[in-house]
């Protein structure tokens, strides 16, 4: 028994290690290639959205890239949402934010920032049969703001005077949707953003004439750091106004901008992107199996501590399920990927952040079910063990542990839904799985009730799938 305990441990440091090798020190990383990463908003068209081939454009994106090109370094995109981006900037998961950030004397405390590449303001959107013409118009009214951006900030600055209250997103298109479907009443947006999107998706909103608080957008990186990207971004930029390239771009996205003709049905919706949804699902798939590997090597351990006559032991095992399900999954991926990086400057991928997220969550979750089929094993199998002097490893090996992996087998399926579901919630640091997926392809082209119908059924299949398979295998133990 013990030789198979060392076994497990170290297939189990093997495997961290092969994960942990995908973290390296922030430092190292920087010193080694001259490349930036870079992270944007998944949900600001036009500065950065994907397009129907998967790839993400935008005004933000193809600045950067030409800057770079001329300059004479590398970027890579992370698109993670923009309170996500910010977060990862000041975790240094990544060196600079480049997102339709504002430039304000707030953020200047945290941030340096390039200089301007485009001038803004806030606009107010209300849908196109509204009688709201003016903020005077606001009070008793409810209104849609996007996490952390300067539309948000205007709009808590000004509430009080106008009695209005707010509602909060996390994306734009989200932000969209409430005032279509009528439960917000208006929603202030960067107003070449909400232009652009009125205009691209022919959305039964309209602006309204007013226009506010002047915003200049910029690079943000931390403070005191990456000045050299700073420099070369505003070395740049100057090249790209002086030589028409900057005005290319930025006529691109804005003047010669096109009504969007992506199919709006189901069918049409699936055919337009069915590589993308089923790259999401896929993704979502070796989350989930990977994740339940290390889930059941932690969980097999902490189970059988649960369930061993030394109390210290059973007590270690106890407190460290305690902890893990007292913690809502949301913050402890943020703990992992935003948390741990910074208070040990290294750097993270998002997958290997959302495998550590799961395997730790599921693993609590899985010593209680070892625990309790172990339990569920009549007391007089062990009884009968004892009396025919099988020693308690031997009597676990050979007696308990067969009969109670029959009774454990329909939880571990049960599991294995309830992680792959849990996936979703990595959607917030920017792992491409299928929610995330739906949410990228919806900033797209706002068809939000269809993509998520789809998504849904995408779901659905897979968990019937695997219930039927739960089934089957329990027909066949018994």
């Amino acid at each position: 028994m013990n030789i198979k305990k060392l076994s497990l441990g170290a297939v189990l440091v093997t495997l961290l290690l092969t994960l942990l090798s995908l973290v390296s020190p922030t430092s190292s990383v920087k010193a080694e290639t001259k490349k930036y990463v870079i992270a944007t908003d998944i949900t600001f068209a036009p500065f950065e959205y994907q397009d129907t081939n998967g790839e993400y454009v935008g005004i933000d994106i193809e600045l950067m890239k030409s800057i770079a090109e001329a300059e004479g370094f590398e970027v890579e995109f992370k698109p993670l949402g923009f309170n996500a981006a910010v977060q990862a900037l000041e975790s240094g998961q990544v060196d600079a934010v480049m997102a339709g950030m504002g430039i304000t004397d707030e953020r200047k405390q945290k941030f340096d920032f390039t200089n301007s590449y485009y001038d803004s303001g806030i606009g107010m959107g209300v849908p196109k049969n509204s009688e709201i013409t003016s903020l005077s118009d606001l009070k008793g009214k409810k209104v849609a703001v996007k996490l952390g951006t300067q539309g948000a900030t205007y709009a808590e600055s000004i509430k009080s005077k106008y009695g209005f209250t707010i509602t909060t997103f996390e994306d734009s298109s989200s932000m969209y949707q409430d005032v279509m479907v009528g439960n917000s009443d208006a929603l202030f947006e960067d107003y070449p953003v909400l232009a652009y999107s009125i205009t691209s998706n022919n959305l039964p909103l309209k602006m309204t004439d007013h226009n506010e608080n002047k915003t200049e957008y910029g690079v943000a990186v931390n403070k005191g750091e990456n000045a050299e990207l700073i420099t070369a971004f505003n070395n740049g930029l100057k090249k790209l106004k002086e030589s028409g390239k900057y005005d290319e771009i930025i006529n691109k996205y804005t003047t010669n901008a096109s009504e969007n003709t992506e199919a709006t049905s189901i069918l049409g919706l699936i055919k337009t992107n069915w590589k993308t949804l089923a790259t999401g699902l896929w993704n979502t798939i070796v989350l989930t199996v990977v994740a339940l590997i290390f889930a059941s090597l932690i969980g097999i351990i902490f189970g059988l501590m649960k369930t061993s006559q030394n109390n210290i032991v059973q007590a270690i095992a106890g407190f460290y399920i305690d902890i893990i399900r007292g913690v809502p999954l949301i913050v402890l991926t943020f703990f992992i990927y935003f948390g741990i990086p910074q208070a040990f400057n290294i750097t993270m991928q998002p997958f290997v952040a959302g495998v550590i997220t799961l395997s730790l969550n599921a693993s609590a979750y899985i010593a209680e079910i070892i625990r309790g089929g172990i339990q569920a094993v009549d007391k007089g199998q062990y009884e009968a063990c004892m009396s025919l002097g099988l020693p308690y490893s031997k009597s676990m090996q050979k007696v308990i542990l067969p009969q109670a992996i029959r009774i454990m087998v329909p939880s571990f399926i049960n599991q294995f839904v309830i992680t792959l579901k849990d996936t979703s919630i990595l959607s917030i640091i920017g792992i491409a799985e299928l929610t995330q997926t739906g949410k990228v392809i919806i900033a797209r082209n706002l068809q939000s009730s269809q993509m998520w119908l789809i998504v849904g059924v995408m779901y659905l299949i897979v968990i019937v799938l695997l219930t039927k398979l739960s089934a089957h295998l329990e027909r066949n133990l018994k």
